[in-house]
């Protein structure tokens, strides 16, 4: 088991500036080439605060604040554009970070795209439904149109 400081929000380990234990091979060939974590040490143990006072600004404050979030997105319905073939099989796939973006294009409230939940891969014209995760007890569920540009 390797110990290691997670850099970044992983679904279902923990958020940035936890520390946890996790098998070596998740480790050294997952977590640590993508940035996500980094080795435990004592010195790496000073940065936790630093970590975790950065995760603190940028998260929504209060319960009231994520609940008055959700209602906003969940009453929008986002459209994303993107090229299309005849068929309406898009030419690769919606991202994350174009969802955000439609996101803030409709006069919702700005989201950050790591919190952005996608469980099937987005390759067609038609409505979908993203989970946005908010706060740790509240999550939105987001309506996003796809349409052919």
């Amino acid at each position: 088991m390797a110990k290691i400081i997670l850099t970044h929000e992983v679904t279902g380990l923990g958020a940035a500036g936890d520390v946890v234990e996790v098998k070596d091979g998740y480790a050294r060939n997952y977590l640590l080439p993508r940035n996500l974590a980094m080795p435990w040490t004592k010195g790496a143990e000073k940065d936790v605060t630093a970590i975790r006072k950065a995760r603190k600004a940028r998260e929504i404050a209060t319960l009231d604040e994520a609940k008055a979030t959700r209602d906003a997105l969940q009453a929008k319905t986002v459209v994303v554009s993107a090229k299309a073939g005849a068929s309406g099989r898009l030419f690769g796939a919606v991202t994350s970070t174009e969802i955000a973006a439609a996101v803030a294009a409709a006069g919702a409230p700005t989201i950050d795209k790591r919190r952005i939940e996608v469980a099937q891969a987005i390759k067609a014209v038609g409505d979908y439904t993203v989970q946005v995760r908010l706060h740790p007890e509240v999550s939105a569920k987001v309506t996003v149109k796809v349409v052919a540009a």
